[in-house]
């Protein structure tokens, strides 16, 4: 398969403050792009950006607002003179069974995990046309095809991002647009996103018990393991070689098989996992 390097192109990463985000950064900007990143925690980019060796040009966006991700796209064009890469990578996690769901907190996820998707995708694809040489990157997640109990909210937006994504690099076969069109399906990489989730739960008034902190625990030192400039790698190697599924990581690659050959014991190990979890939580 021929290689395409990301070298001198334009890039833009969604969520650069932290996690695989902040770590698609620093490997985009070792290789010699010119990277652009945004994220809403503003103290965050400034330490990606302390970390780069080249030039980053950062804003603050919320990607569920899509006039702002509208006008972030027209900047960066402006910046830089073109655009050739997005990795729409900005995410949140939350946990609670649908019984137990408010509408709100579906509203939450799916407002950055798949609208901040969509509306990064929306505003930088005509530039990536125009650029000649284009490629949407779009982070799902291992959950973008295995569904977990408790996580609908984010089974939901990920299992979206892959069929959105996979629709659209249809799209730009059909109509011959110089766009090729990736789906990331990472397992569980060493971020903070399970820990952030609890934070925020905490922020929100929630109650956040001892055994609510034990699951979180569990979470992050049993199944959160790759590191994320090891996951960012992969990604990008991934894109120089044009792959239109990204899987980071031997859990993704695992329950890809897993749920493609036997879809039924996929749910039941699924299942098992969340009693694990739930016996870290009686036992805290």
């Amino acid at each position: 398969m021929s290689r395409s390097s990301v070298a001198d192109k334009v890039v833009v990463v969604t969520g650069a403050g932290s996690g695989i985000g902040r770590a698609l950064v620093l490997e985009l900007d070792r290789r010699g792009a010119r990277v652009a990143g945004c994220d809403v925690d503003e103290a965050g980019l400034k330490e990606t950006a302390s970390l780069t060796r080249g030039e980053l040009h950062t804003a603050v966006v919320d990607m569920g607002d899509r006039e702002a991700v509208e006008a972030y796209a027209e900047d960066v064009a402006a910046h830089h003179g073109a655009v050739h890469q997005v990795y729409n990578n900005a995410g949140i996690a939350f946990t609670a069974p649908v019984i137990e769901s408010s509408w709100a907190d579906y509203e939450r996820v799916l407002r950055v995990n798949l609208h901040g998707v969509i509306h990064g995708t929306q505003a930088f694809l005509p530039h990536l046309v125009d650029s000649g040489d284009g490629h949407v990157v779009n982070v799902s997640s291992l959950n973008g095809y295995l569904a977990q109990p408790g996580l609908s909210h984010y089974c939901a937006a990920k299992f979206a991002v892959r069929g959105f994504t996979e629709t659209m690099r249809a799209e730009m076969l059909l109509a011959g647009h110089p766009v090729q069109v990736s789906v990331v399906h990472p397992g569980g990489v060493a971020t903070a996103i399970s820990a952030n989730a609890l934070e925020w739960a905490r922020s929100s008034g929630m109650e956040v018990t001892a055994a609510h902190e034990a699951r979180q625990r569990t979470y992050t030192e049993k199944l959160l393991k790759l590191p994320a400039d090891k996951a960012a790698s992969i990604i990008v190697d991934g894109v120089e070689r044009g792959r239109p599924r990204i899987r980071v990581g031997k859990d993704a690659v695992a329950v890809d098989r897993l749920v493609r050959l036997a879809p039924a014991t996929a749910t039941r190990v699924a299942v098992l996992l969340e009693r694990r979890l739930l016996k870290a939580e009686q036992q805290a």
